[in-house]
């Protein structure tokens, strides 16, 4: 099963502290050994603070793309405890197998209390019959064009 592990914000990430050198070190230790083991997929980054970003929001009037029925909010955002500030991208067994990793992880802001979310992703075959084969073969085909790129 695949998983995006959240790292939700704190106070000093979304007041855009540099993470210490000690902490960065950690934290590429533990990417390395989650490379290792195949756990961590193509993605783990953190995030700029809100303050550098945008919500796009979508009506219910909104009929198709490009109608212009978008409402964009400038960051930063209030509520901190509903932010991310990073995230990875794990390809693990179970939750209990990614929860096992999370413990084994560093503390990604030292002296603050972090909360992180782990959340499976859709797989095709979540999707039943509404995925149509074209549609499985275009998502097949988006999916091996992804690996080419960086």
């Amino acid at each position: 099963m695949r998983v995006m592990v959240l790292i939700k914000a704190t106070k000093g990430s979304e007041a855009g502290a540099a993470p210490s050198e000690t902490m960065m070190t950690e934290m590429t230790q533990f990417n390395e050994e989650l490379t290792k083991a195949g756990v961590l997929l193509q993605a783990g980054e953190g995030l700029h603070p809100s303050a550098k970003a945008k919500r796009v929001r979508f009506g219910a009037d909104r009929v198709s793309a490009g109608d212009n029925r978008i409402t964009v909010i400038d960051g930063p955002f209030a509520e901190t405890r509903e932010l991310i500030a990073g995230f990875w991208l794990w390809k693990v067994d179970s939750l209990d197998e990614a929860v096992a990793w999370m413990n084994k992880c560093p503390h990604p802001w030292p002296g603050e209390e972090v909360e992180v979310e782990i959340r499976q992703l859709f797989e095709a075959s979540d999707f039943g019959p509404e995925l149509t084969a074209w549609a499985r073969a275009r998502e097949e085909r988006l999916r091996a064009e992804f690996g080419r790129k960086d």
